[in-house]
């Protein structure tokens, strides 16, 4: 799709951000609902700070809270807003420096998710076509993206980005369990 592009996180952009979250809308495809609350909660409160705590380039030391309420160390990581002249979703990318390797409380480098009035439009598959190309200036030989085995849409847009099936595997605790694909895609 052209026209698309990622932007930075900022409060110009925050006002899209935060109507699709007050639609239903939510980046968090494990939390849903629950997690877009907590980020409208988060806006409410400080929107500046909202809009930082979307990008972390170095290691910090700082921990995340995975779905299941567990602390794991923050990866350095981004998230972008998909922009076509409106809010389309947000894509989010994170790696571990020196390896392309993931910890096992990753599922995967890149995860991203389109407001529900923008599917079909080819904005995902732009977005990330975007990113990996950030990925390959970083130098990882190769990214990692996981699906359900029933988000035919998704799968679809990994492999026009040139993704591979790797395999299915079962998602840790973490994220409730249940079974998932792994994809690939080569960057060299």
């Amino acid at each position: 799709m052209s026209g698309v592009r990622l932007v930075r996180p900022s409060l110009e952009f925050l006002p899209a951000y935060k109507a699709a979250l007050e639609r239903g809308w939510s980046a968090d495809n494990v939390r849903g609902s629950a997690a877009a609350e907590e980020e409208l909660a988060r806006i409410a409160a400080d929107p500046a700070a909202f809009v930082a705590s979307l990008e972390h380039l170095e290691p910090s030391g700082e921990t995340i809270t995975l779905p299941d309420g567990a602390k794991a160390p923050r990866l350095p990581g981004y998230r972008r807003w998909i922009w076509d002249g409106e809010f389309c979703g947000s894509i989010g990318f994170r790696w571990q420096p020196g390896t392309a390797e993931l910890p096992s409380y990753v599922l995967g480098h890149i995860g991203y998710a389109v407001v529900p009035w923008k599917e079909g439009r080819g904005c995902a598959k732009a977005a990330l076509a975007l990113v990996l190309e950030d990925a390959r200036a970083r130098g990882l030989p190769w990214v990692e993206l996981t699906t359900t085995p029933d988000n035919i849409p998704s799968q679809r847009v990994i492999e026009a980005n040139g993704g591979v099936l790797v395999g299915q595997f079962d998602k840790s605790p973490h994220y409730g369990g249940g079974p998932a694909l792994r994809w690939r895609v080569d960057l060299t």
